[in-house]
């Protein structure tokens, strides 16, 4: 049986009447004005102020995550919006639903992945080997890994890589995904390039972003690049197109009726 407090508590805000504190930061004196939105991310999900380093890292995996194109999140959002203008937030929300176990959410899959990778026993090596292997054999997709577009490599990822290094950030959860994706191109005889999500699962990781929230992160950024399609569904719209063309291309293979029978 699980221990219940008399009384059930947070860590995360009060106020009074002059102020409102933040993880026991007044907001007025030394939030408002002195941290970066990024900072005040990073800050207020984990109880820390992240170091100047994990800043830019984080800040730079909030930029690649924040716009993917006409993917379902955005036409999910454009096709809400156009159906409910008045409500903006049920577009938006409509989007972020689609983050998921396929498109931007597989982040927190590979985040999975590297913590099992760091903690086994047998080393680093040897235990993605034994990771890419199970993956192949069970042909389940590997979070992380692969894109139908970029190859060899994703673009994404060489940058993040390259900033998490710069900013000394790049540690053991970017060895972990390095050691996993030259096993996995070992195992499956062909390469197999480490996704944005991949890249962005080891760099968080390496800020010290544990892998259960590790998609909170995705979702913040996809809101705002969310928003912005909002913003040009009001500009430029486009859901009569997208209606259309889904109508075009999914041809219907029932019988119509002739007449009364």
């Amino acid at each position: 049986m699980s221990f219940m407090p008399d009384k059930q508590t947070t860590s995360i805000a009060t106020h009074t009447n002059e102020d409102i504190y933040i993880r026991d930061r007044s907001l007025c004196r030394e939030l408002i004005g002195k941290l970066s939105f990024t900072e005040m991310i990073y800050f207020q999900i984990l109880g820390r102020m992240p170091t100047p380093a994990q800043t830019a890292v984080v800040d730079a995996c909030l930029v690649t995550l924040m716009e993917h194109g006409l993917t379902p999140s955005a036409l999910a959002t454009r096709l809400i919006y156009s159906s409910a203008p008045e409500a903006m937030q049920a577009g938006v929300a409509a989007g972020l639903m689609g983050v998921g176990s396929v498109f931007v959410g597989t982040m927190e899959g590979c985040a999975t992945l590297l913590a099992e990778i760091l903690a086994a026993p047998e080393g680093v090596p040897a235990a993605a080997r034994r990771v890419a292997e199970e993956h192949r054999a069970a042909r389940r997709p590997l979070p992380g890994f692969g894109h139908h577009l970029h190859r060899p490599d994703d673009p994404r990822s060489i940058r993040l890589f390259q900033v998490a290094r710069d900013q000394g950030v790049a540690d053991r959860h970017v060895e972990a995904v390095l050691a996993l994706s030259a096993a996995v191109d070992e195992v499956y005889g062909k390469h197999i390039t480490i996704n944005a999500t991949g890249a962005i699962a080891a760099c968080l990781g390496d800020c010290g972003v544990p892998a259960e929230i590790l998609r909170g992160f995705a979702l913040i950024t996809r809101c705002a690049g969310l928003v912005g399609h909002v913003h040009e569904e009001q500009h430029k719209p486009a859901m009569r197109a997208i209606w259309e063309a889904a109508d075009e291309a999914v041809a219907y293979d029932g019988t119509i009726p002739t007449g009364e029978g």
